[in-house]
């Protein structure tokens, strides 16, 4: 016998059992963006491969090591997008929304591809929520867009997350940046590793940004980019300092945070657990839109794993809501009672309940123990006599309860059953999220 097929190392099925919290997730983060003017956009999954190296950067670890690129079979170089804002830029340019009402504020749930070792909460498939604002230069946007992240993080009963920032400038200041460093790494380049040896002339910066742990120790002593920021650059972070404290968002000044792409200028931030994982991470980036062949336009935004912020949050415990459940199962005893249940199922289905009916022809004892195993909150039992008479017992599976219903008014009753039953799953939720914080 064949041995089954199993997924691509560096992948993970989501199962039924755990849907729900993926929709969760993106159902708050999107419905919050949409609160900040954020709307969705939904780009394909492989672009160009020119794209990022345009936007992305030849130095980075991304593109040098881990984009799946391949051939198609027109003979053009194709890449799985290793991440979400190169994509949403080109969107931006090629359908002409800049010429529009700015800022463009855009916001995705999107699958990203990177060739790169597997471990607990990154994968070589990963999952984002992100957020991009085009047209918007003043230090309130590098700010509100900061608060975005975090409100996300907190409506999700995330505790403990620090905001770290930092500002790497601009390509003015960094220049002067960029010297200090290739004489600080000049120093070690033979304890580098090869491609940080190749990075010294090119860009220095990417050594920072380097998961070696001989560049990485090396680079804990380099200079900062702080002490080389323009006047410009100096008084826009001082100006995103004093919004945040404005706002009472507390930060960590971080002077080692790069980021792994390019394109970032002056502002990056990033979300870091208690654990000193990374949840979130973003930035300004304002010669994007310029690399990519469109007139000069800021923008900055930040991206969200997915896989990793739902293992934070499983590890400390955060609220979800329950899992959907089958909200009424009908038991049917007979060929009449099982047309008789379709037929209900059917209508009430088409009234936004879930509900399920026997369709493999078990036994009465069968169908209850089916039912329990669904977790249906309410079950009726349709037989003969219930036909005749149009009324029977529905059953709360989680108190016993019974009560006789009209099988004419189901579902009126079951309605107002239901509401009053998510309004208490609402409540306990909301309280569990606000005694978690």
């Amino acid at each position: 016998m064949d041995l089954i097929t199993q997924a691509p190392r560096g992948t993970q099925d989501v199962l039924p059992d755990s849907s729900h919290k993926w929709q969760y997730v993106e159902q708050t983060a999107l419905a919050i963006a949409r609160d900040f003017g954020f709307r969705e956009i939904r780009t394909p999954v492989f672009e160009h491969t020119n794209l990022f190296q345009r936007s992305v950067g030849e130095t980075t670890d991304v593109v040098q090591k881990e984009m799946y690129t391949f051939e198609d079979k027109g003979g053009r170089s194709i890449t799985l997008r290793p991440e979400g804002t190169a994509g949403a830029a080109r969107a931006v340019l090629e359908h002409g929304l800049l010429s529009g009402a700015l800022p463009v504020k855009v916001s995705y749930v999107t699958s990203c591809y990177r060739y790169e070792k597997s471990q607990k909460g990154r994968y070589r498939e990963f999952h984002q929520f992100g957020v991009e604002c085009f047209g918007a230069s003043a230090p309130q946007a590098d700010a509100e867009t900061i608060s975005l992240a975090m409100q996300i993080l907190s409506a999700l009963g995330l505790k403990g997350v620090a905001l770290h920032i930092n500002s790497i400038g601009c390509p003015t200041c960094r220049a002067k940046y960029y010297a200090a460093l290739k004489e600080y790494f000049a120093s070690h380049v033979e304890e580098l590793c090869g491609t940080c040896q190749g990075r010294l002339e090119r860009n220095p910066m990417r050594i920072l940004d380097c998961k070696s742990p001989v560049c990485h120790g090396i680079a804990a002593d380099a200079p900062v980019m702080l002490d080389y920021l323009c006047e410009d650059c100096a008084a826009h972070f001082e100006a995103v300092k004093s919004c945040l404290s404005a706002a009472e968002i507390p930060y960590v000044l971080d002077p080692h945070i790069v980021r792994g792409l390019d394109y970032y200028t002056r502002t990056v931030f990033e979300l870091v657990s208690e654990d000193g994982l990374v949840v979130a991470g973003g930035g300004r980036y304002d010669g994007l839109v310029e690399e990519l062949g469109g007139a000069p336009q800021p923008g900055l935004g930040f991206g969200m794993g997915i896989e990793r912020l739902l293992m934070v949050m499983e590890q400390t415990e955060a609220p979800f809501p329950p899992a959907p459940a089958c909200d009424l199962y009908l038991v049917s005893m007979g060929q009449a009672a099982a047309q008789k249940c379709f037929a209900l199922a059917t209508s009430l289905r088409e009234g936004g309940t879930a509900v399920e009916c026997d369709i493999v022809g078990r036994s009465l004892k069968a169908q209850m123990k089916y039912a329990d195993k669904l977790g249906a909150r309410f079950t009726i039992v349709v037989g003969d006599n219930e036909l005749e008479t149009g009324l029977a017992q529905l059953k709360d599976m989680t108190t016993g309860e019974t009560e006789e219903v009209s099988l004419g008014d189901l579902y009126t009753v079951l309605r107002q059953k239901l509401l009053d039953r998510e309004l208490a799953d609402m409540t306990d939720l909301f309280g569990s999220i606000a005694e978690f914080q």
